[in-house]
């Protein structure tokens, strides 16, 4: 009796073997094609995937297939109607040892192209467009101070600014934002990674020399990507004539970026703001000032601005400054928030008189209404700033930082992008956009935003990391993160109990009485309900911030559309409902459009709504 054969040598016989070769050779070859094929037919990202998970399952069909069936001269026939000692099997298999060459063949090519072809190519493509910026663009970096006391640095700084807000004017010319620009002021970057960075073709430097009322303003323009310096000249004046030295500075790079202006550009860049030598110095000082914002750069910059409006009370640019200083003001120190909201809203309306476009002093309106809790009243004012001024990256902070307070996280982030778009290396616009990406569940987005520009070592950056040291179990890091950030936005609690308050969000019952213990000794400070909610206190932090006087509005509302547990929970509080009703939010959100996590409830009730 003959030996019966192995199953090995039967699936040999039987060309199972070389069938499963051939398939998995000819779904490599397809999934290549599918690959390099997805871009140009914009078909899903998934769909190789999906072709390969495919195939896997109809891999068994086809090796049962192999099992039963073989292709012969005659056609296809089933494998226990050919004998077994018949040599169509070894025809057979010698044709498909020729189909899985000829697959492999075909794979292999697709691979190679694209892997030296395809992505090559995507990649210099990519590259071209890093290394090709616009011809007109420019990003204008802080002016050097070379006063004989070398103490007009904010001076300077601020005649930088002014030249960059003259050539944003310019049509067809893109201008850098000013914090991208200035951040990259004194850090001795190579001008190739500047204009990667910004995405600008030129740069402008300069420097500034004043004595007494004389100012001489020397500026290169230079290439990013050689560093060729195309154009240079100094220009002496004084404090009377300095916005005629601006204009002549401005037309001179246009012409040598070779722009056209328009009729009414050609007519003036720099409008003259003020008649005043002395009130414009104020103002140029106290700009950067309030750039700045942390210290005393607020009061500092506040008293220069309203010396600037009592030398010349037509300055309207002083008048929307000092009005975007007292807005923020109470925020940085521990000032009243009755009377900077007061100075604030006068300083507008005093702007708005003199200049009824001005998209600044608009937007300060709006944010003393959102901070006084009005949100119906904060809209208008704002969208006549964005009308205004589409491209101001302040205007666009302000009001995504309204629309995420509200929860409309979505519309939020696209404002942000656009603002970005111009101002990449803004610090608050990153710090923004990383908690947006935080609230999405993108917490390597989040972290890749805080660790641009620098933004990690500012106050706004340890809030950040705080919430990712927490979700990584790095409890003490999150904790010293937490003090380092809020000590250093207006609270009066001590950093050794803001470590203590915030060991209580995660710690035991012991550590969350102690928490709490330390919050009823500080009930008057502005960040005891924005705690009470970390503490998972909803009721107690609603009923202190509703009684409360505090105008930290976006803090608070932004703490509420956390992807945290304790924000899940005071959104879900049955007292989330009274509360967001009685403070406005509900009004809002009927006519602006719900929170990205909330939706209306109309069988609970007209203003009742669920949140996730």
């Amino acid at each position: 009796m003959a030996d019966r054969p192995t199953f090995f040598a039967e699936l040999k016989r039987r060309n199972v073997l070389r069938a499963a070769v051939l398939y998995a050779g000819a779904i490599w070859a397809l999934s290549q094609g599918i690959s390099q094929l997805t871009p140009a037919l914009d078909l899903p990202d998934v769909t190789t995937r999906w072709f390969l998970i495919a195939a896997l399952i109809g891999f068994p069909f086809w090796i049962a297939f192999a099992w039963f069936y073989e292709f012969t001269p005659q056609g296809l026939k089933r494998e226990s109607e050919i004998a077994p000692d018949d040599s169509i099997a070894h025809s057979t298999g010698r044709r498909l040892d020729k189909w899985i060459i000829a697959v492999l063949v075909v794979a292999v090519v697709l691979l190679l192209t694209n892997t030296f072809v395809w992505r090559k190519g995507a990649g210099l493509a990519s590259d071209s467009a890093l290394a090709s910026p616009p011809a007109k663009s420019i990003a204008v970096l802080p002016f050097e101070d070379l006063s004989p006391g070398h103490d007009h640095g904010y001076f300077s700084a601020g005649m930088a600014e002014e030249l960059l807000n003259a050539l944003a004017r310019v049509q067809g010319l893109k201008v850098a934002g000013r914090a991208s620009s200035f951040y990259y002021g004194g850090r001795n970057a190579d001008l190739r990674t500047i204009g990667k960075a910004l995405d600008v073709a030129n740069v402008l430097e300069g420097s500034v020399r004043s004595q007494g009322d004389a100012v001489r303003i020397s500026v290169q323009l230079i290439r990013t990507g050689d560093g060729f310096e195309v154009w240079s000249q100094s220009y002496d004046g004084n404090m009377r004539n300095i916005f005629d030295v601006q204009e002549r500075i401005a037309h001179s790079i246009a012409d040598h970026l070779k722009i056209v202006l328009s009729d009414d550009q050609q007519a003036r860049l720099v409008p003259v703001a003020t008649t005043s030598a002395e009130a414009y110095a104020d103002f140029i000082t106290a700009q950067a000032l309030v750039n700045k914002r942390t210290g005393d750069s607020l009061p500092r910059a506040i008293a220069l601005l309203q010396r600037a409006t009592t030398l010349d009370p037509k300055f309207a640019r002083a008048w929307s400054k000092l009005a975007v200083a007292d807005a923020v003001l109470s925020q940085y120190t521990s000032s009243d928030w009755n009377a900077s909201w007061r100075a604030s809203d006068d300083a507008a309306h005093r702007a708005l008189a003199l200049d009824p476009e001005d998209a600044e002093a608009y937007a300060a309106l709006s944010y003393n209404q959102f901070s006084q809790r009005h949100y119906l009243a904060m809209v208008e004012p704002m969208q006549r700033a964005l009308g205004l001024a589409p491209d101001n990256s302040a205007v666009n902070y302000w009001a995504a930082n309204e629309l995420a307070a509200m929860g409309r996280t979505r519309n939020a982030e696209v404002r942000i992008d656009a603002a970005l778009a111009n101002d990449p290396a803004n610090p608050l616009l990153l710090f923004y956009k990383s908690m947006l990406r935080w609230r999405e569940g993108d917490q390597a987005g989040a972290l890749a935003y805080i660790h641009r520009a620098g933004v990690a070592d500012s106050a706004f950056g340890a809030l950040m990391l705080e919430f990712y040291d927490a979700a990584h179990g790095d409890l003490a890091g999150s904790a010293r993160q937490f003090a380092n950030s809020t000590s250093q936005m207006g609270t009066k609690i001590p950093a050794a109990d803001l470590q203590a308050i915030y060991r209580g969000t995660y710690g035991d019952a012991a550590r969350h009485q102690t928490a709490l213990k330390i919050l009823d000794a500080h009930l008057d400070d502005d960040w005891t309900p924005t705690m009470l909610l970390q503490l998972d206190e909803p009721k107690r932090s609603f009923d202190l911030y509703e009684h409360g006087h505090s105008g930290l509005s976006d803090a608070y509302l932004n703490w509420l559309w956390q992807p945290e547990p304790w924000s899940r929970t005071a959104r879900q509080a049955p007292a989330f409902q009274g509360f967001a009703r009685r403070i406005g939010m509900v009004d809002y959100w009927k006519s602006q459009g719900w929170p990205d996590l909330c939706n209306p409830a109309p069988s609970a009730g007209a203003e009742a709504f669920v949140c996730q």
